[in-house]
């Protein structure tokens, strides 16, 4: 990176996906050291806003490396409150987190601009009951959380009980969807440009959290075994989501291609898992770059693009802009 700064690498936080994030930052950790970066470890252990503004005060940071999975992290709000702190970082801006990470907002974006999305619909803690029109098998799952935490495939309405207050301990609003049967894919954006695809073949019924986490339990196929116009289909499905909602830079898309090759998108991941076996840096390693390179790259894009704003947030009226997203996320 041009001129050494300290990079902060955020990871931790409160969220049901705290001890993922804790293995990715651990392994950004390593690879910038690896690098020569001047890096140090940030556990957000609190979402309130001043005691992580005084937190990153007191680490004098000039940039920081979000891997922060879940709920203050992927939300926006973080990014807000850096953006209010004239803090780089790396990963998309507070709004395109926002959007993101709530699959509600996102997907209602995706079906306007014409992509394919499962049908759904919405429940809150006042409206339970199933909509009639829908059949099984559904997919139960909280509105905005990751790594398949509050995730749910039930059969019959015996089930459905025991699903909505699985997901309702993760969110006050669950997505209801119609299951696509077909493979399950995900495609990695890097300098905003989609690498190969990746098949994701689960040992379990779907890819949750014990499907993604526990040895074994799944077979990752880089590249995607599908013909050439299928994979070009994906790639291009991947980019014009991660365009949609004003991701920059990296994300990880993923897509269920059903059995007509058609591309369902379930959601885009604005920081995905940052291990070295994780599903973003194997499509970049099948690309040939090693993860320390994706990591360092990463981060000079974050400090390019910080610099770049020569107004930005400079201003008066952009910085009033930052302290009134930051206001809205954090309630």
């Amino acid at each position: 990176m041009a001129g050494k700064i300290r990079i902060g690498v955020l990871m931790g936080g409160t969220s049901a996906e705290r001890e993922i994030s804790l293995k990715s930052g651990k392994a950004v950790l390593r690879a910038l050291r690896s690098c020569g970066q001047d890096a140090l470890a940030i556990d957000i252990k609190k979402t309130d806003k001043n005691y992580v503004t005084d937190l990153l005060l007191s680490y004098d940071i000039g940039l920081a490396f979000l891997v922060l999975h879940g709920s203050f992290g992927e939300d926006g709000k973080i990014q807000a409150i850096l953006d209010q702190m004239r803090i780089p970082y790396t990963g998309s801006g507070a709004f395109a987190s926002s959007l993101s990470m709530d699959k509600l907002s996102s997907r209602r974006i995706f079906r306007a601009a014409g992509l394919a999305v499962p049908r759904y619909f919405v429940l809150n803690r006042k409206e339970r009951r199933i909509d009639s029109s829908f059949a099984f098998p559904l997919v139960v799952k909280p509105a905005a959380c990751g790594s398949s935490i509050g995730l749910s495939v039930i059969d019959n309405p015996e089930e459905f009980r025991a699903a909505i207050r699985l997901a309702f301990k993760y969110d006050s609003c669950v997505l209801v969807e119609e299951y696509i049967k077909g493979r399950e894919m995900t495609v990695g954006i890097f300098k905003d440009s989609p690498l190969e695809a990746i098949e994701i073949r689960s040992r379990r019924r779907f890819f949750d959290y014990k499907a993604k986490y526990e040895q074994g339990q799944t077979d990752y196929i880089v590249p995607a075994p599908v013909p050439l116009k299928t994979m070009q289909l994906l790639k291009d499905t991947a980019l014009k989501a991660h365009t949609l909602l004003g991701c920059f830079f990296f994300s990880r898309v993923d897509i269920i291609l059903n059995n007509k090759n058609i591309p369902y998108l379930l959601e885009v991941n604005t920081i995905p898992g940052f291990t070295a076996t994780s599903l973003l840096p194997k499509a970049a390693l099948h690309k040939g770059i090693p993860f320390q390179e994706l990591v360092l790259v990463i981060a000079q894009a974050a400090q390019d693009r910080f610099l770049k704003k020569s107004e930005g947030l400079h201003s008066l009226c952009d910085r009033r802009r930052a302290l009134s997203l930051t206001d809205y996320l954090m309630r």
